[in-house]
Order: structure tokens, then sequence, then C-alpha cells
């Protein structure tokens, strides 16, 4: 399979369907989405739906990933948090469009799992940990934009004092099985304004601030 044709395709897909930040546009032309899934699975990794990458977790379809990167209207100054590392396929793409990226995962294989294949790229400006993402990376904070790639039931507080003036925080926000997508910034003078945006499904946010996981 030639991937490169395959993530032309992808990204003409993504344009029709409303993404026009030329800068998001490039870094899902460049980035090999197939090394980011199961070999099994990497003929089907430029089709625009999310694919199982084990730990009953995904990897978000590329249309919510370039969505969601272009809500927070980077320039390459940022420092961003993601919370949800999983694959590490979004945490790449923040890694081209941004300073520095902060990533939380809290299953450790798949921690271990993205770091590889962050590592094999080159992508040497992102730090990942293991542990509850729903408290956000406090001791790192202020971030000027923040990511969670997992439906919350709500917007965790925390994460609210952990962005910056000017900064952008996108999260799903909804129940176990839809959301809908949130962006929240706040203002030079510390004020926040609230946006609602599409509709989505994400695997639920485990965590102190957000769904407690299923025995």
């Amino acid at each position: 399979m030639d991937f490169a044709i395959a993530r032309r395709r992808m990204v003409d897909q993504l344009v029709k369907k409303g993404i026009s930040d030329q800068r998001v546009i490039d870094a899902m032309l460049n980035i090999p989405r197939h090394l980011f899934v199961e070999e099994a699975m990497a003929a089907h990794a430029y089709g625009d739906g999310s694919l199982p990458i084990g730990e009953k977790q995904t990897i978000s379809q590329p249309y919510i990933v370039a969505k969601m990167t272009q809500l927070l209207a980077l320039t390459g100054k940022e420092r961003v948090l993601e919370l949800g590392t999983g694959s590490g396929y979004q945490a790449s793409v923040l890694a081209t469009l941004a300073d520095r990226v902060y990533t939380v995962e809290r299953i450790r294989p798949l921690a271990l799992r993205a770091r590889k294949v962050l590592d094999h790229l080159r992508l040497l400006n992102v730090n990942l940990r293991i542990g509850d993402g729903t408290e956000g990376w406090p001791e790192e904070a202020p971030f000027d934009a923040i990511l969670v790639t997992a439906g919350a039931p709500e917007v965790p507080e925390c994460l609210i004092e952990q962005l910056a003036p000017g900064g952008r925080l996108v999260i799903p926000v909804g129940d176990r099985v839809d959301q809908q997508l949130v962006v929240i910034r706040r203002e030079m003078d510390g004020s926040l304004t609230r946006v609602e945006e599409d509709g989505c499904r994400f695997v639920r946010l485990i965590g102190i601030n957000g769904w407690r996981e299923e025995r």
C-alpha cells in the first residue's frame, strides 16, 4: 500500500469537511498515521474512522483529530497539555504545531508504545507521563492550550485553572456514549467564554475528575 497516496486522499477529505488551517493540513499530510496502529490495521489507517489500539481504547478518526487541533488555533509557540495519549498520534500532530507538548496516559502499555513511536519519529518536544490525566499537569501549568481526547461528564475545574490567559481548552463533554466538543477560552482579563461545537463519540475520560472506572 502506498501510504503517501493514502494520506493525501485522507487530507483531501478533511479539507472537503471543513478543515482549513494550513498548518493542521500539512501536519496531517506528513505524519505517518499507520505507525500508530497495529500492523494488521495499517491498511485502514487513513480511512476516516476510529480504530482499536488495544486496552479497550481507540485512535480517533482523522477528522476529529484535525477538528480539535484546528480549534486550538496553534501558532507554533505554545505549551500544550494533552490528556489521553492513547496511540500517540494526536500528540504527534500537536508536536509539529506547538513548541512543547505535555501528554498524560493512564494505561502504561499504551504510554510505552506511544513513546516508542514518538521517539522513532524524533518528536523530542513531547513530555509523556503515566498517571491520572483528569488532574492535568499542575507543576507545568499554565498551558496555552489543553486538549482532552476522551469524553468527560463535565469540564474539570482543575483544567480551567491550568489554562493560561489567552489559552484554549478543547474537551468532549456529555454522557457515556455521546458528547459535544466544548471550547473554553480564558480571555486576557481572566474571564471565560464557552462555545459548543460538533457532536462526537469518545471513550470515557477515567479518573478522579472524570468517570469512575467500572470493574
